[in-house]
């Protein structure tokens, strides 16, 4: 990963490191990727998201201990006609996730393509993550876990848990 090594020289926060990621998300139209960057850079949810045209753009700052890391965010369409935009997206990335709905098993197997794609043309230190998502509709699930522990994937993932519901 890429750690820019830099430091604040003056401020409350002076002799922090600031580390910087470009972090991309792929996979197909409506399988929730502008959902899932919403809520992680404005914490919103909207039940109703717009497709993304093209990609769209955005950062998070997130502190962890003496760190800053800033998040540099692309957001990519899914439809097929933009899919021979994507390399532009990941060119460089140090990340990315790549995303499938649950209860589109379709959207899975796209997905393992993306994956396949990620590892023979991305950067060979990419850090890539597989997210199933819309965990909400598990009763309309159509991927089981045990279809993710693909051995083409390398790595043996584990079910994510759904934070616990704030009252």
């Amino acid at each position: 990963m890429a750690n820019r090594g830099a430091t604040r020289p003056n401020g409350p926060n002076a002799g922090n490191k600031i580390c910087q990621f470009k972090l991309v998300l792929l996979g197909e139209s409506a399988v929730g990727k502008s959902s899932l960057v919403l809520r992680f850079v404005k914490g919103q949810f909207h039940e109703f998201q717009e497709s993304t045209i093209g990609a769209a753009f955005l950062t998070q700052t997130v502190c962890l201990d003496d760190t800053t890391v800033k998040f540099e965010i692309w957001d990519t369409a899914g439809q097929e006609r933009y899919h021979s935009l994507a390399p532009m997206y990941y060119r460089g990335a140090q990340a990315a996730i790549v995303v499938y709905d649950i209860t589109n098993e379709e959207s899975f197997a796209r997905a393992k393509n993306w994956v396949k794609e990620l590892q023979r043309q991305a950067s060979p230190n990419i850090v890539i993550a597989l997210a199933g998502n819309k965990a909400d509709l598990a009763n309309k699930r159509a991927v089981d876990f045990q279809q993710k522990n693909c051995p083409r994937m390398n790595h043996r993932m584990q079910e994510p848990t759904l934070p616990e519901e704030e009252e």
